[in-house]
């Protein structure tokens, strides 16, 4: 299953960093950050909460970029 979430992330650097932050989330089979649109699509894995998963993916996040918002 996949989800577009809106994001704030300050630099395309950032967006490069969460990207592979979230990609490294147990639950998550695929991350993509685009800094130009300010979305971040994240493809689960089968079985998978995605709410319990996103969590996750913003806590990893927050600590490449601490003031970075994933509105879920």
């Amino acid at each position: 299953m996949k989800k577009t979430y809106k994001i704030e992330v300050d630099c395309a650097n950032c967006a490069n960093l969460m990207e592979h932050a979230a990609q490294k989330t147990a639950g998550v089979q695929d991350a993509t950050v685009n800094f130009m649109t300010q979305k971040m699509i994240v493809e689960f894995g089968d079985g998978t909460e995605p709410k319990s998963v996103m969590a996750d993916v913003l806590s990893a996040c927050k600590k490449v970029e601490p003031d970075c918002e994933i509105f879920i």
